[in-house]
């Protein structure tokens, strides 16, 4: 063998074992790429108790229940399915019946999600995009759902300049 096939020879078994490393790390974390699971999906996956992982979806209305010591319940749904979740902590200020939410934890025996961090959407159009095919598919799609009407924010309802606590005009720069 000359030294240019010795190289190449080389170089072509570092990449086949590069490509195989890559694709049994992608296989071990095939479950975890995913943002998060809609209860449709953690039904179907059959996902046993104890197993970690996000639900997403949106706060069923009617649904939240404050008990003691900072303790909540609640269903997430995706239009399909709905799961309860149990939370004990303080939720984000955003957090509200009908919106959007992401909780971590896993499930128990009784099929309740125990979560252990939750998380609101962060704005107005924010719906995670299974949710919002989900509703697409079921014909339960409002075109209000993808934002508000165009509203700068610039002036207030009488008509004036909207202003800051300071009295500063929104928008100035100083």
């Amino acid at each position: 063998m000359t030294r240019k096939q010795r190289r190449m020879t080389i170089i072509g078994g570092s990449l086949a074992v590069l490509a195989l490393a890559a694709a049994l790390v992608l296989n071990a974390l095939r479950d975890s790429i995913v943002f998060f699971s809609t209860p449709t999906m953690v039904a179907e996956k059959h996902v046993e108790p104890g197993k970690r992982f996000r639900l997403g979806g949106l706060v069923q209305p009617g649904s939240l229940q404050r008990g003691d010591n900072l303790a909540v319940t609640f269903e997430v749904a995706d239009g399909n399915a709905k799961l309860p979740v149990a939370y004990k902590g303080i939720l984000p200020d955003l957090f509200r019946e009908g919106q959007g939410v992401v909780a971590e934890g896993a499930l128990d025996a009784n099929g309740v999600f125990k979560a252990d961090t939750v998380l609101a959407k962060h704005d107005e159009t924010y719906m995670p995009r299974d949710v919002a095919d989900a509703l697409k598919k079921q014909g339960h799609w409002k075109d209000d759902y993808g934002g508000k009407p165009a509203d700068d924010g610039k002036t207030s309802d009488a008509g004036k300049p909207a202003t800051t606590a300071q009295g500063n005009p929104q928008g100035a720069v100083r």
